[in-house]
C-alpha cells in the first residue's frame, strides 16, 4: 500500500512521457526501471537504486540492458490448482539475489 505513494507519480510521468520522443539510454527505461523497484524493495532501497540509475542515464555511460537486481522470497506452498498470473520473471543472480524481467504478455 506505501508503494503506492511512490509509484503513482512514476505512472503519471510514464503517461505524459510517451508523447515526448524517448531519450533513456537503458531498457528498461528509468521510469519502469524505478517502478519495478518500487514495486519489489523497500521504499528508501528503491528510491536510492533508482536515483543512482537516473544518475547513470547521461552520455558518460555506455547505457544497455540494465534489470533491477532485488531480494526475493519463494512464496511458501504452491499448488496444482492454483492459477497464476505471471508478471515478472524472477531470475537468479546470486545466493539471494534476482534480477527482474517483465512478462510482455501480461
Amino acid at each position: 500500500m506505501f508503494n503506492k505513494f511512490f509509484t503513482t507519480p512514476i505512472k503519471a510521468y510514464q503517461y505524459f512521457s510517451k508523447m515526448l520522443p524517448a531519450n533513456c539510454r537503458y531498457y528498461p527505461t528509468c521510469s519502469e526501471y524505478g517502478k519495478w523497484q518500487f514495486e519489489f524493495n523497500r521504499a528508501d532501497k528503491a528510491l536510492t537504486q533508482t536515483t543512482l540509475r537516473i544518475l547513470r542515464c547521461n552520455q558518460l555511460f555506455p547505457g544497455g540492458i540494465d534489470y533491477p537486481i532485488v531480494k526475493f522470497k519463494k512464496p511458501k506452498l504452491l499448488t496444482l490448482c492454483q492459477k497464476i498470473d505471471i508478471k515478472y520473471w524472477i531470475i537468479p543472480k546470486e545466493k539471494d539475489m534476482f534480477y527482474i524481467v517483465k512478462d510482455f504478455n501480461h
